[in-house]
């Protein structure tokens, strides 16, 4: 510590006790201000910030009486795993954002809902795509993605959905059924991230990537026996930290969004075949209810626009507080 610091904090408690005003104007003529020394003292008007200073990724913020850094206007972002439940209702959160949007997934045909969806996408101005694609098919995965980059001449974004459950007992659970689930949740999560950062980066153009992990990732869900779910998105929260790390410089920003217990498409028949589960799961979070993929509409906005701009490698995690207790 520097003499002068050491004199100074005596003064602290006296500095603390003098109204604002002359505090000020103690403060103008300590030598921290180069004209102290002479008779000119500067001024301490107070003035508005500004600031010209431009970011990599072009972002300026109009003087407008909206928010700008939540817009996705013109964004092509991609989004597995949507051809129904959160997948599908982040699609059109993003839509009505102004982002173009390309949903992947495994099915066939998508949910009968996801023609709503591509209506909604026209009436805004906006498109949605579907393509069939397994995140677990590496080649196609990244020709795929390759293709849309250069239809468009970008890539802004991901929206990692795509991912599997399983209830089976840790002494029960088959080889088989233990690489299928980590192939989806964190193999396939991983190839679909690294196949939209290989775009970005041979574009040479920033982007955000955010990848769906959930709670189940942070802590052991009481009575559930699905040890291999809770591991895989364990590793999907480690694997954004790393790729945060990784990708930083680069202008590539990764965080996870971790849900709370969520009614989708693929967890209803579970409530169906445990009906006390939708009577006490909302005991166990603060808000006492169950989440909707509605719930998190605003979260993957939030992370794919640049109102987060200065925020990587970090959890997002919406569960009413459950793992506040």
């Amino acid at each position: 510590m520097s003499r002068a610091v050491c004199r100074a904090a005596p003064r602290a408690s006296i500095l603390q006790s003098l109204p604002r005003a002359a505090l000020a104007s103690r403060i103008t003529q300590r030598s921290i201000f180069p004209s102290a020394q002479s008779n000119t003292r500067p001024s301490i008007t107070p003035k508005s910030f500004h600031t010209t200073v431009s970011r990599r990724d072009g972002f300026t913020s109009a003087k407008t009486g909206r928010l700008p850094e939540f817009s996705l206007q013109d964004k092509v972002i991609i989004v597995s795993g949507a051809g129904r439940g959160l997948g599908l209702v982040q699609s059109e959160a993003l839509l009505e954002a102004g982002a173009k949007v390309y949903a992947i997934d495994r099915l066939e045909k998508p949910d009968p809902d996801f023609q709503r969806v591509q209506d909604r996408a026209q009436e805004l101005g906006t498109s949605l795509s579907f393509e069939r694609l397994d995140v677990r098919d590496n080649i196609s995965l990244n020709a795929t993605m390759e293709r849309i980059a250069d239809e468009n001449g970008r890539i802004d974004g991901l929206l990692a959905c795509a991912g599997i459950q399983q209830e089976t007992s840790a002494l029960e659970y088959t080889m088989e059924d233990a690489d299928r689930m980590f192939g989806v949740n964190i193999t396939g999560t991983f190839m679909t991230a690294q196949a939209v950062a290989r775009q970005m980066r041979r574009l040479d153009r920033p982007g955000s990537i955010v990848l769906i992990g959930s709670m189940s990732g942070t802590v052991a869900n009481k009575g559930l026996l699905c040890s291999a779910y809770n591991a895989s998105k364990a590793g999907v929260l480690q694997l954004a930290r790393n790729l945060a790390m990784e990708w930083g410089l680069s202008g590539i920003r990764v965080n996870t969004i971790s849900p709370g217990y969520i009614v989708t498409t693929m967890t209803a028949p579970l409530f169906e075949q445990f009906p006390d589960r939708k009577e006490n799961w909302p005991k166990d979070n603060m808000l006492g209810r169950l989440s909707y993929p509605q719930d998190y509409r605003g979260a993957a906005v939030f992370l794919l626009s640049e109102a987060s701009s200065f925020m990587t490698g970090t959890d997002l995690r919406i569960d009413g507080g459950h793992t506040a207790w």
